[in-house]
């Protein structure tokens, strides 16, 4: 099957980018007209409903303005072969992220980055020593560590549903649509996009708020164009969105080990530490590298050649 096209949907492309944005911007007036901010009480809530945009923009786009034989198969909610044919890489989905993470956090440290206390969680005890100064903590900072752990691996599929919402515009319909221009230039055009789709609330300090605003602006494509290379490698390798969802839930679930590993008494800069700063896009590029090496980039897709006679094909690989 081949996912390749003659060339780009404009109307379809431009149609998805307005009604991505618009409602997700608009959700955020809230946060400016109260003056809170995203110290706003519904600012959570604000949040993650702007997360389902993407899904909408894909599904409206999909189904009514560049209609599809099958929309939910378009933006790979279904796909040929069902879950069978892209479980093996559930795995990497899970993992892979909270991995990616500790590396990058590796990274960090060994540049003089990132303060760790890899065994004393010290920097996590600080965060949860809420008690009476002086008394002896209820939980061991050991036991903290565990449980922190054991949410990212465990709970971090809850984060999956609402990562699906984004997965299902960017990877799901926007990379499938930018194909013609290749996959280096779908995945560049698709993060781009993706990051200036932050634009809300990073002005308003969320994921790089210790950073001039058009310097945010600039990390956030940059990370968007790194993991959203590996987000449409999942989603082109196995016809379906749903590993890229699971890696994504994953990716937003690992970023609370930035503290399970700090030391106490330093503060943490996304901007340098963890994959959303400049020692993780280490990882995440080291990670793209591997894939290119190991020939898995770009993705190779099955197509079905027409024979002499009607139906009769021929099947090749490109």
């Amino acid at each position: 099957m081949s996912t390749e096209q003659d060339r780009v949907d404009v109307r379809g492309v431009v149609s998805f980018v307005v009604i991505a944005y618009l409602p997700a911007w608009l959700l955020t007036l809230p946060l400016w007209l109260t003056g809170e901010g995203l110290s706003w009480a519904w600012a959570p809530v604000v949040l993650l409903v702007m997360m389902f945009m993407p899904a909408v923009a894909a599904l409206v786009v999909s189904k009514w303005i560049s209609p599809s034989a099958n929309p939910l198969r378009s933006i790979g909610l279904t796909n040929p072969g069902g879950i069978k044919k892209w479980w093996p890489h559930i795995l990497v989905a899970w993992l892979g992220p909270p991995l990616a993470m500790v590396l990058a956090l590796l990274v960090g440290y060994l540049l003089g980055i990132y303060k760790a206390d890899w065994t004393g969680f010290s920097g996590l005890a600080e965060q949860f020593g809420t008690g009476v100064i002086g008394a002896e903590p209820q939980t061991s900072p050991g036991m903290l560590a565990l449980i922190q752990i054991a949410q990212v691996f465990g709970l971090g599929w809850l984060q999956v549903i609402p990562a699906l919402g984004e997965e299902l515009g960017w990877r799901g319909y926007l990379v499938q649509a930018l194909l013609p221009l290749g996959q280096p230039g779908a995945f560049l055009t698709t993060g781009v996009l993706w990051g200036l789709w932050h634009g809300p609330v990073l002005i308003l300090g969320f994921n790089y708020p210790t950073v001039p605003i058009v310097v945010a602006f600039m990390m956030m494509m940059c990370f968007c164009i790194l993991v959203g290379t590996l987000l449409g490698w999942l989603r082109l390798a196995t016809g379906s969105v749903w590993p890229a969802a699971i890696a994504h839930g994953f990716l937003n679930a690992a970023a609370g080990l930035t503290i399970v590993f700090s030391q106490a008494g330093y503060a943490i800069d996304n901007a340098s530490v963890g994959l959303l700063g400049w020692t993780g896009w280490i990882v995440l590029a080291l990670l793209i590298l591997v894939l290119l090496l190991l020939g898995k980039l770009p993705v190779r897709f099955q197509v079905e050649q027409s024979g002499i006679t009607r139906g009769v094909n021929r099947r090749s690989r490109r």
